[in-house]
């Protein structure tokens, strides 16, 4: 009885098996680490918090082929320059007013959740709220009260009365002007960014 070549043998691969499985595992940490460093605030993609103190809109980039995020001058929201720290509190506050009233439930943030009502990845830079001056104003009504200033677009959809109190739609729309600013390389396609006088 000839013998059985070393590669055919169960126990080769099983070791293999187990080396291979070992190999991709610290391939995954790596890769994990790697990943948490550019979707972390404060990194080349995603801008601090306190980026809620500019200006954000969006210029073509020829040289990646889309509309890319442009963070510009002093411009507080609602009137406020706040710390690192206190930008970051509001925008958490935000992040989880969001989660608490279940908006991916309709909308999706990052290409995640449902797609019943639009997208609120660039939400802070939807035409549809106005000039600049008029946006902050605009954004906190509708979210307070969202039957009186309803916006359907011909769909016959509106967002529910949630009961946003004024501070967690301030934070909503702190969270959404700094979502507006990660830079998705494209995400979504097609959206076409509020009018700013001397940039587009």
């Amino acid at each position: 009885m000839s013998e059985i070549p070393r590669w055919a043998q169960e126990d080769f691969w099983r070791k293999t098996a187990i080396w291979v499985t070992a190999g991709m595992f610290i391939v995954l940490i790596v890769l994990t680490f790697d990943s948490v460093a550019l979707i972390t605030a404060g990194s080349q993609r995603v801008p601090a918090y306190s980026v809620i103190n500019n200006r954000i809109y969006y210029r073509f980039d020829r040289e990646r082929g889309l509309q890319a995020p442009v963070i510009g001058a002093p411009a507080p929201l609602f009137g406020n320059t706040l710390t690192e720290d206190e930008a970051a509190a509001m925008v958490s506050h935000g992040k989880l007013t969001v989660q608490a009233k279940n908006c991916m439930n309709c909308h999706t943030l990052l290409g995640n959740g449902a797609y019943y009502a639009p997208d609120l990845t660039k939400a802070w830079l939807d035409p549809a709220w106005g000039n600049e001056a008029y946006r902050e104003t605009a954004m906190l009504n509708f979210l307070m009260d969202p039957e009186a200033n309803a916006r359907g677009y011909g769909t016959g959809r509106k967002m529910p009365n949630l009961g946003i109190t004024e501070e967690e739609a301030r934070a909503v729309v702190a969270f959404l002007k700094w979502m507006s600013s990660i830079d998705t390389t494209g995400f979504p396609s097609q959206f076409p960014t509020i009018a700013q006088e001397g940039d587009l």
